[in-house]
């Protein structure tokens, strides 16, 4: 890997974590949720989830907005459930890799547009391949719920290079999401756009 960058910015679904969109739409659609890909996908969600991911609404107000859309008879542990299933694993050779990375020495730093109900199933994730937390592997981590700031919007991207102490074009930023890397490159950003493991991976040996 011919180096340009002074740190990394990594994704974390997606990128680190294995996410399946389409098993929390499959959960919503047993729930009686029939239009629940319209109204949230990878590329395109509405206010309601854009409002949770910036930490605006609680996550019991989220799942009680949720809730009538659902069929009689649905708990909030089930919509809990069903909003959790697209989180999948932590490949341990993705664990390697922050190991190898940080033994490098190379600044590693997390942004990621998630949320309070999806953190808690990350670290139930990360806890059955690693001894240590999230937060272990990383300068800083930035969560979109706990920042007030999303991707793909440029100014959130130069407020995170800010924090890193580092200016946007010595930070390679890798996402799965076509928009967030467009953004990146808007605010100057070196970008790799993940598509496949075999390629992500090359891009380190």
């Amino acid at each position: 890997m011919q180096q340009t960058f002074q740190a990394i910015l990594f994704d974390l679904g997606g990128v680190l974590i294995d996410i399946d969109y389409h098993a929390t739409e499959k959960a919503f659609e047993k729930l009686g949720v029939a239009d629940f890909k319209e109204r949230y996908t990878q590329f395109a969600q509405n206010a309601l989830f854009d409002r949770f991911e910036c930490g605006e609404i609680s996550e019991q107000h989220f799942v009680n907005l949720l809730l009538p859309y659902t069929q009689t008879g649905t708990s909030p542990n089930q919509v809990v459930a069903a909003w959790n299933a697209m989180i999948g694993a932590f490949p341990q050779r993705k664990i390697a890799l922050l190991n190898q990375l940080k033994n490098q020495q190379i600044p590693l730093f997390l942004l990621s547009n998630t949320n309070a109900l999806h953190l808690v199933e990350v670290s139930r994730a990360l806890k059955k391949v690693s001894e240590v937390d999230l937060g272990s592997y990383f300068e800083q981590v930035f969560l979109s719920h706990e920042i007030g700031k999303r991707k793909p919007h440029p100014e959130t991207f130069l407020w995170t290079c800010a924090q890193m102490g580092f200016a946007p074009k010595d930070v390679l930023f890798i996402d799965d999401s076509p928009q967030h890397i467009a953004g990146a490159q808007e605010a100057g950003l070196q970008t790799y756009f993940y598509e496949n493991e075999t390629a992500f991976y090359a891009l380190f040996s």
